[in-house]
C-alpha cells in the first residue's frame, strides 16, 4: 500500500531522515521504533507532505505522492495524528468530530446552511465507536489525555483513510489508558480493515499488536522484520 524509497531529508547538513526505504502491506500493523532524535517524526511528516523531501519517493497504492499538499494527500486516502494532540479544544467534543466530518464532504465553504445541522448522526455514531458519546457535550479542552487522544483519532477517521499513521499514539497516557489504546486501535483497525503504521517508545505496545517493525537509528534504517526477528 505504501512504498517509500530512498527519502532523504537534511537540515542545516544535518540528515534527519538519510535514505530511507520502507514497504507497508495492505491491513497490517507496521509500527516504527527508535531513540529520540531517529527521525521517526521528521520521516512521518515526509510521508504526509508536511516537509518536502531533499530525495527520494514516496507512493500510494501505486501513485507518486511525492511534494503533495498535505490537505491533498489527507484526500487520497492518508490520516493522520500528531504526537501532540492537536484538537480544537474550545470547540465541544461533538463538534470536533462534526467539523471534521464537514471538511471532509467538502462541506467547509458552504456559507448557506448552517453548520449544527450537517452529519449529526454520523458524528455521533464516531464518538460511539470510539467510547465518547458520554463526552460529547464536553468541551475537548477538559478530556482527560486519553480521552484527548481518543478524540484525535476520531478527527483522523473522520477523513475516512485507507491508510491511518499514529505519531506516539499513547504517549503520556496511564498504563489503563494505554491498554484501553490499544484495544481501541486493533478493533478500529479490524473493523474498517484500515492499514496502520505508527511510531511508538512503549515496547509493551509495540510487540503487542504490531505485525512488522521497522529501526530508525540516526535517521537510517537498521533494521525491519517481525517482532521476533527485530
Amino acid at each position: 500500500m505504501l512504498d517509500v524509497r530512498g527519502i532523504r531529508k537534511s537540515f542545516s547538513g544535518f540528515a534527519a531522515v538519510d535514505g530511507v526505504s520502507l514497504g507497508v502491506a495492505a491491513e497490517g500493523i507496521t509500527a516504527i521504533i527508535g531513540p529520540n532524535g531517529a527521525g521517526k517524526s521528521t520521516f512521518f511528516n515526509l510521508l504526509t507532505g508536511h516537509l518536502r523531501a531533499d530525495a527520494g519517493t514516496v507512493s500510494f497504492e501505486g501513485r507518486d505522492i511525492t511534494g503533495a499538499a498535505p490537505h491533498a494527500i489527507c484526500r487520497m486516502g492518508i490520516g493522520r495524528s500528531f504526537q501532540h494532540t492537536n484538537i480544537f479544544r474550545k470547540l465541544t467534543v461533538f463538534e470536533n468530530v462534526q467539523a471534521a466530518l464537514i471538511a471532509h464532504g467538502g462541506k467547509a465553504r458552504n456559507f448557506w446552511s448552517c453548520a449544527g445541522a450537517l452529519y449529526r448522526d454520523e458524528a455521533w455514531a464516531m464518538l460511539e465507536s470510539l467510547g465518547l458519546a458520554e463526552h460529547g457535550r464536553s468541551v475537548a479542552d477538559a478530556l482527560s489525555h486519553g480521552n484527548q487522544k481518543q478524540l484525535e483519532l476520531g478527527i483522523a477517521l473522520a477523513s475516512n483513510p485507507r491508510l491511518l499513521l499514529l505519531d506516539e499514539p499513547t504517549a503520556g497516557m496511564s498504563a489503563v489508558e494505554t491498554r484501553a489504546a490499544i484495544a481501541l486501535l486493533e478493533r478500529i483497525a479490524a473493523d474498517r480493515k484500515l492499514t496502520v503504521l505508527f511510531t511508538e517508545h512503549d515496547m509493551d505496545v509495540v510487540f503487542s499488536i504490531a505485525r512488522k517493525i521497522a529501526v530508525l537509528h540516526q535517521g537510517r534504517l537498521i533494521a525491519e522484520g517481525t517482532p521476533a526477528e527485530v
